[in-house]
């Protein structure tokens, strides 16, 4: 069995959030390109604007293809599916640095979703994750603005501060203890 097998079956996970909702948790897939387009388009632009840092209005094939096919010696990515309407609801990402050590994470979820857990469970999914993985750290970029996420990343332990060369981002960053 390939070990991407391997690592997809490890990683897939069946989860209840707080009122009975039903996701199914896996790394995400090449094929995953029109389920990424349908989740997109739940995402309004603020919230893009939010996890891109700039406005999006179209999505390129290779805009999606750098969202899903990811080379899993260095990356990876957790999809969240709805088990009812099999809908993807969020992604989260991580992307390792070229030595292993330290990874930077971003995630995005549908903007209807936001304050049910669903954030929460995929960013506690990636810690798990990197810690498997060995690495030391990791980190990510939040706009100044993205409190939900700035008081999420805080309750999980993350350290943040203003970005020496812009003000309006926060750099997050998470020591690892090895798991």
């Amino acid at each position: 069995m390939s070990n991407f097998r391997l690592t997809y079956l490890k990683w897939q996970r069946h989860l209840v959030l707080g009122d009975g909702w039903r996701i199914f948790v896996r790394p995400i897939r090449p094929d995953d390109e029109f389920l990424i387009r349908d989740l997109l388009v739940h995402v309004t632009n603020e919230d893009l604007r939010l996890r891109f840092f700039d406005s999006i209005k179209e999505f390129s094939h290779q805009f999606i293809a750098k969202l899903t096919q990811l080379d899993y010696a260095r990356a990876m990515a957790f999809v969240a599916i709805d088990e009812a309407s099999s809908e993807m609801l969020g992604v989260v990402w991580l992307y390792s640095d070229s030595i292993h050590e330290t990874g930077e994470f971003a995630i995005l979820l549908r903007s209807d979703l936001h304050g049910r857990g669903l954030g929460w469970v995929l960013m506690q999914l990636i810690i798990e994750y990197a810690k498997s993985e060995g690495l030391s750290r990791i980190y990510g970029e939040i706009l100044q603005e993205n409190s939900v996420m700035l008081k999420m990343c805080r309750e999980l332990g993350f350290k943040i501060k203003t970005d020496v060369e812009d003000g309006g981002v926060c750099d997050v960053t998470l020591v690892l203890e090895a798991g």
